[in-house]
């Protein structure tokens, strides 16, 4: 009998062990993944702004040339 609760004793705390184990690398895998999304939306949200102050400053737009184009079209159009 007391052979039997020696190996349940133990079972129990190897048990508990491996849970608080498990436990502790989830922490750090979800700390870790928390740091690299955040990172991830940092710099995203740092491209986003940089290309959209980039083309609102660009002289050269899409929509200048396509005006251009238009109005290059439109005078041989009406020659």
């Amino acid at each position: 009998m007391g052979r039997f609760l020696a190996w349940t004793a133990a079972a129990i705390v190897a048990t508990v062990a491996v849970g608080w184990l498990a436990i502790a690398l989830l922490k750090a895998l979800i700390g870790v993944a928390v740091y690299v999304i955040v990172g991830a939306a940092v710099i995203g949200g740092g491209i986003y702004l940089y290309q959209k102050g980039k083309r609102a400053l660009s002289r050269d737009t899409r929509t200048r040339r396509r005006i251009e184009a238009a109005a290059t079209t439109y005078r041989q159009r009406t020659r």
